[in-house]
């Protein structure tokens, strides 16, 4: 691939994806029509004939190629108002290289329409990690804890039920993106959740961006503050997330000389704002907030992180909302490890699915808390049992050994 249109692919192939989807409403079209317009450009620098601005050549080919191909299907009338325009003023016109300029929208519009009422959560995450943040299905898959060859197959159907689907979405009717929108901002937060994880820079960088792209198409939105303030305050601390051999370390371990000032003050600022909404993600956002002012760990507000853990779980009761609830309750003062441990074990839930190693390690930190070694240890042994993240086994490991087995 010459180089150009190499980097057309590394660097905006996202981007060209979504401005094709915006005309189409339909990712399984509009990703046939890209990659074809990727492989013509290939053809013509073969020949000696690149486009000079590869970018905007291989949009404007792909959404021609995309508008050919709903015609020939006859389904035209199922589409956007704007892909029948698009058609009209295409048809007979010259190409320019240059017709097409980014808005910076292209990638949220995508995650609005991957958003799509028939496909599910996971499946939602897995294509944007492949087509919005241009993760490869290997490393997808990878993230995820499946086989490459199930990534594959479930991507494949996904697409094909957006494709097959007779809804159809128009990122320019307001009463589609409003439906729409808060679960495009669950779609962000997980992609960010993903690649904290990992750790991922670029999955991590993708997702701020996408959180300040919806804040600024609505700055009404006070969920789009909560959620860009969450990933702010929450990015503000990964300098000193893992210690230089790679280890996790923990919030009371933290060097909090080296967060982030800069982001921590405007993760803040949109908290506060966005805690007028009360809602899910503003009040995660007030929770990192309170988190990220502690001067120390045995400064921390733990009985104001509880009074928000309360109002998180009574319109989000998650497992993860319980069980962040629990933990801050154990660490109150008014509250205490003995009796977080109680509430812990009469919440089943927990220790079932993907979050049951953290909670049989939360176990493990309650007990630890309260001077229950044994029953520290025991917790911690189940939890590196059921724990697949090879980085997380030997944190707990650590804190095993910390017990004296």
């Amino acid at each position: 691939m010459a180089s150009g249109i190499e980097q057309a692919f590394r660097a905006d192939a996202p981007r060209i994806l979504g401005a094709v989807a915006r005309y189409t409403g339909d990712l399984l079209t509009a990703e046939d029509a890209v990659q074809e317009a990727f492989a013509r450009a290939v053809e013509l620098a073969a020949r000696g004939h690149a486009p000079d601005n590869p970018s905007a050549w291989i949009t404007t080919v792909a959404r021609r190629i995309a508008v050919d191909t709903i015609r020939k299907e006859r389904t035209t009338t199922r589409s956007l108002p704007a892909l029948a325009a698009e058609l009209r003023r295409t048809a007979d016109t010259p190409m320019p290289e240059t017709e097409f300029a980014f808005t910076g929208d292209e990638r949220l519009e995508l995650i609005l329409l991957l958003c799509h009422p028939e496909v599910s959560e996971e499946a939602r995450v897995a294509l944007a990690l492949r087509f919005v943040c241009g993760v490869p299905t290997r490393e997808v898959a990878a993230a995820l804890l499946v086989q490459e060859a199930t990534m594959a197959a479930r991507l494949t159907r996904a697409k094909r039920r957006i494709h097959d689907s007779s809804i159809r979405f128009a990122i320019d009717d307001d009463a589609d993106v409003e439906a729409r929108f808060p679960d495009a901002l669950t779609t962000i937060y997980l992609l960010y959740t993903v690649g904290h994880a990992a750790p991922d820079d670029r999955v991590r960088a993708d997702a701020l961006v996408l959180a300040r792209d919806a804040h600024r198409i609505r700055p009404d939105d006070r969920e789009a503050d909560g959620l860009l303030a969450l990933l702010l305050l929450t990015e503000a601390r990964q300098a000193t997330r893992l210690s230089p051999d790679g280890d996790f370390v923990t919030l009371a371990e933290a060097d909090r000389g080296g967060w982030n000032a800069t982001m921590i003050t405007e993760g803040e600022r949109l908290a506060t704002t966005a805690l007028g909404g009360r809602g899910r993600f503003a009040l995660q956002a007030g929770i990192a907030g309170l988190h990220a002012l502690a001067p120390s760990w045995a400064a921390t507000d733990w009985p104001g992180i509880a009074r928000l853990y309360d109002r998180l779980v009574e319109i989000w009761p998650s497992p993860s909302a319980r069980l962040g609830r629990i933990v801050a309750r154990g660490y109150s003062p008014d509250v205490g490890p003995e009796a977080a441990l109680a509430e812990l074990g009469a919440d089943r839930e927990l220790f079932t699915g993907t979050l049951a190693p953290q909670a049989f390690a939360v176990r493990g930190d309650l007990a630890r808390l309260a001077g229950d070694a044994r029953t520290s240890a025991t917790a911690y042994r189940r939890a590196i049992e059921l724990e697949p993240n090879e980085r997380v086994r030997r944190f707990l490991s650590a804190r095993l050994d910390g017990l004296g087995r």
